[in-house]
């Protein structure tokens, strides 16, 4: 192998590497008992995570900006509930007190999206 085809070779294997950590540590969706034990969505690397958490009535849920950039949780109806803008480590909650689908965005950064199901 030339030194081209080496290098080549590292960097597909590199690459390979980091998608399957993303994909190992990335979680699409999540349910949270009675108990309200898993109510954190992490904002990171431009996402929510997961994307998609299931809750019962009465559950608050928090989001924590891991990121080192502001972002904000806005309902899409931009009534139900909105945030200032987080800086690294702020956080935000919200109670739902409403059985729904509630899809959120973050303003400053409109293709990050996500949604909360609420039983």
């Amino acid at each position: 192998m030339n030194r081209k085809q080496r290098y080549l070779a590292s960097a597909m294997l590199l690459g390979g590497v980091a998608a399957a950590l993303t994909v190992g540590t990335r979680s699409t969706s999540a349910k949270v008992g009675d108990d309200g034990t898993k109510s954190e969505v992490k904002i990171d690397n431009f996402s929510f995570a997961p994307g998609e958490i299931t809750v019962t009535k009465g559950t608050t849920v928090n989001w924590v900006n891991r990121d080192d950039i502001p972002h904000t949780v806005v309902s899409d109806d931009k009534t139900t509930f909105k945030s200032k803008p987080l800086d690294t480590d702020d956080k935000f909650s919200y109670t739902f007190s409403k059985e729904g689908t509630y899809t959120y965005f973050c303003s400053i950064h409109p293709k990050m999206t996500a949604k909360v199901v609420v039983k």
